[in-house]
């Protein structure tokens, strides 16, 4: 900043002595120098408030930067999401389209007075309904045996 060296600064004195004084230079130095201290804090607290300034900004940039990519990872999460409830509601769809061979309720459970003629045709019916679906007919018919 300013280029002082010590001889330049021996000059300095030297006059302020001559002009000042001795009687008055010890106290002409003290209040300089309180006046110097004050002035350097006050550089210092605009310095530091320049810098959370800074500080304040590259924060609000970063803040952005992350509020960006958790939007763009909320998209990502509900498109995928939609395309999952789309592929759900069509494998609903095929397995709604799929045949399936049911036993009727009044099959399953003959009445109370049912004579054992209908009861022996029940149970014909379950084994015929049994036998007829796919996987588990012989894992079905393995645990009758």
């Amino acid at each position: 900043m300013f280029d002082v060296g010590f001889s330049e600064l021996i000059v300095i004195a030297l006059v302020a002595l001559i002009v000042i004084g001795p009687e008055r230079l010890p106290r002409v130095a003290r209040t300089l120098g309180a006046l110097l201290g004050r002035a350097q804090r006050y550089v210092n607290d605009v310095k530091a408030d320049i810098q959370r300034e800074v500080d304040l900004d590259e924060l609000k940039s970063i803040r952005s930067t992350f509020q960006d990519a958790a939007k763009s990872v909320e998209q990502s999460v509900s498109q995928v999401g939609e395309e999952l409830q789309a592929a759900g509601e069509s494998l609903n769809q095929s397995i709604s389209d799929i045949p399936e061979n049911k036993v009727e309720p009044a099959a399953a459970q003959p009445p109370a007075t049912a004579t054992a003629d209908e009861i022996q045709t029940a149970s014909v019916q379950m084994d015929l309904a049994l036998e007829s679906q796919p996987a588990a007919a012989p894992e079905a018919s393995k645990a009758r045996a």
